[in-house]
């Protein structure tokens, strides 16, 4: 994407001057960005069809109620369609003053989870609430998207050089860098990866030199092989790798996972065995398949055809990201509207991959379609702040005033 940044803060419209103070977005079902809404409803739908499948005839989960992961994954869309519609009638000032406060907390979040977090599937990444079960490195993700964005609108605003430099860039991976070593800690590889790829991609987009970029990605290649060599990674974690590289490695054990995800898609053809039908699923062969590895029932019940029309409605949310980010003048809409194209965009690349065998398995949701409510609520107010900046830029057009 072009630099986001290049132009001047504020400029002027049809004859009118700058108004500094923000005005509130009176949300219209009319101005909402409905591709993006449907989109996301259309995946929420599907999602929750294919967790029911995945879960329906597995009563060591359910416990003999085939419906039991449907209504959980109702009850988390219902909150999450929440979540959403909260942030998108925000007013734009206070959705900027709460960016520091929602990063505050995903910190706290990330430093409860080390000291009385619970472990699961080798990770200790969850606070367990009562009979609720949070994922804080979810939210994290958001909160390094508006905290990097806050910082440029800051810059723009005419607090430091209208340029992007070596200061600017610095306090950027500052505002990422306590994050990721908190989640690197629990250790959570995939959720690391993600954000990683999440930063380099407002960098990117913020028009931060190219040599910084260069300099970037060559730093995170030689910090992965220090962190195989130094033992940093977990023998499960490094096991993962190896079977990626080489899946009959361990048919049995680290390349099992990959090796039935695999079978499940082969098996759907191109129409799919049909919802609720598809013998791998059906056998509970994948391991983790209402989660981390759903896409494979959407290959095995949905068929090649089902499968394309998911990735198709997950291109749509991209899209949709990205040409909002095009389309405002806002320093700090943009950057976050960028960087949450690059946060779905990787995530989903990463879980479909490691679902086909062309990337690792690290153990990452599928956004809008896994099962799981801290993933969902994130991806939400992700959701709801596009259409937060979609509504103020359409109201600034309207009015003929752009701003920074």
């Amino acid at each position: 994407m072009a630099t986001v940044i290049g132009r001047a803060a504020p400029v002027v419209r049809q004859g009118l001057r700058h108004r500094s103070t923000a005005t509130r977005p009176v949300p219209s079902w009319r101005a909402l960005d409905w591709p993006l809404l449907l989109g996301v409803l259309a995946l929420t739908t599907l999602g929750t069809l294919l967790v029911w499948s995945a879960t329906s005839h597995r009563t060591d989960l359910t416990g003999g109620d085939s419906t039991a992961y449907l209504g959980k994954e109702l009850v988390n869309v219902a909150i999450g369609l929440l979540l959403l519609a909260v942030v998108l009638v925000a007013d734009h000032r206070w959705v900027r003053i709460a960016a520091p406060l929602v990063y505050l907390a995903s910190i706290v979040g990330l430093v409860l989870v080390l000291v009385m977090g619970s472990t699961i599937n080798g990770s200790r990444s969850w606070l367990v609430l009562g009979g609720m079960s949070i994922q804080p490195s979810e939210f994290a993700k958001l909160a390094v998207i508006i905290g990097m964005a806050l910082v440029l609108a800051e810059r723009a605003a005419g607090r430091w050089r209208a340029t992007v430099g070596t200061v600017e860039v610095l306090l950027m991976l500052a505002v990422a860098g306590v994050p990721a070593l908190l989640i690197i800690s629990q250790p959570d590889l995939g959720t690391t990866l993600v954000l990683t790829a999440t930063v380099l991609g407002v960098l990117a987009a913020s028009g931060a030199p190219r040599r910084w970029l260069a300099l970037l990605g060559l730093s995170g290649v030689l910090a992965a092989v220090a962190a195989v060599v130094g033992g940093v990674l977990k023998p499960y974690q490094v096991d993962r790798f190896l079977a990626f590289l080489n899946p009959d490695l361990d048919p049995r054990g680290a390349g099992y996972n990959v090796e039935q995800a695999r079978i499940a898609v082969g098996n759907g053809g191109l129409f799919g065995q049909g919802l609720f039908g598809g013998s791998q699923t059906r056998s509970g062969f994948v391991p983790e398949q209402h989660t981390d590895f759903v896409f494979t029932v959407a290959g095995e019940e949905l068929g090649l055809v089902g499968a394309a029309a998911l990735i198709l409605l997950l291109g749509i949310v991209l899209w949709r990201a990205l040409r909002i980010a095009a389309r405002t003048d806002d320093v700090f809409g943009r950057v976050a509207a960028a960087g949450i194209a690059c946060w779905f965009g990787f995530q989903a690349f990463q879980n479909i991959g490691m679902c086909l065998g062309i990337m690792p398995v690290t153990g990452v949701p599928l956004p809008f379609v896994s099962y799981g409510g801290s993933s969902l609520f994130a991806s939400m107010l992700a959701v709801g702040l596009l259409q937060n900046i979609h509504l103020r830029a359409a109201l600034v057009a309207r009015r003929g005033v752009a701003y920074a």
